[in-house]
This record gives structure tokens, C-alpha cells and sequence, in this order.
């Protein structure tokens, strides 16, 4: 009932910023939370940052740096990433919460190298 669609990876290098950005379609009346995931080859997917309400949470290696943000009718999600670090290398996925079940993007690849 909800698709998310991601944009807004790349290449960039150590200390510099990205913006992503997901796009919710379908029912999106019915999303109570939406966040980003990210996933590091051979590593679990884990929770980057969280939006629910006017309440935001994030992962204790990226809080200072990144921020979450939604529109009011929760279109669109967005993540600003800042200081980037090597480690912040993944596959990004928006992620979208609600009563009928769980919804992934398909992820946008970032990489932070110099």
C-alpha cells in the first residue's frame, strides 16, 4: 500500500555532506513512522535515524551529524548527512512504518572515500 523510492547517494569525500531524499507514494495517510536504514557489506541493516511525530531518534554514531526530516503529510523523507566518515559507506533505505506492515525502498548507494 506505501512505495518509497530513495535518491541522493554518491560518491563524496570524508567530511563532506550528502542529502538523501525518499519519496512516499500510495497510501501514505497510514504511516505512523518513517526513518533510514543503512547496510555495510557483511553487516546488518541498522537503524540510522527515526521520525515519528515531532519525536526523532538516531543511531549514537551518527547523532550530531545527521538529521531527519518529513513533510506534514509524510511525502517525503529526507536525511542530511554531514562530517562524513568512511564508515558512514552503505546502502541507504528509507523505511516507512504503519498499521498494515513495514515498507523498504529499494536503497541508494553512498560511499564516503577520498
Amino acid at each position: 500500500q506505501v512505495q518509497l523510492v530513495e535518491s541522493g547517494g554518491g560518491l563524496v569525500q570524508p567530511g563532506g555532506s550528502l542529502r538523501l531524499s525518499c519519496a512516499a507514494s500510495g497510501r501514505i495517510f497510514s504511516i505512523g513512522a518513517m526513518g533510514w536504514y543503512r547496510q555495510a557489506p557483511g553487516k546488518q541493516r541498522e537503524l540510522v535515524a527515526a521520525i515519528r511525530g515531532g519525536s526523532t531518534n538516531y543511531a549514537d554514531s551518527v547523532k550530531g551529524r545527521f538529521t531527519i526530516s518529513s513533510t506534514s503529510a509524510k511525502n517525503w523523507v529526507y536525511l542530511q548527512m554531514s562530517s562524513l566518515k568512511p564508515e558512514d559507506t552503505a546502502v541507504y533505505y528509507c523505511n516507512a512504518e504503519s498499521i498494515w506492515g513495514t515498507y523498504w525502498g529499494q536503497g541508494t548507494q553512498v560511499t564516503v572515500s577520498s
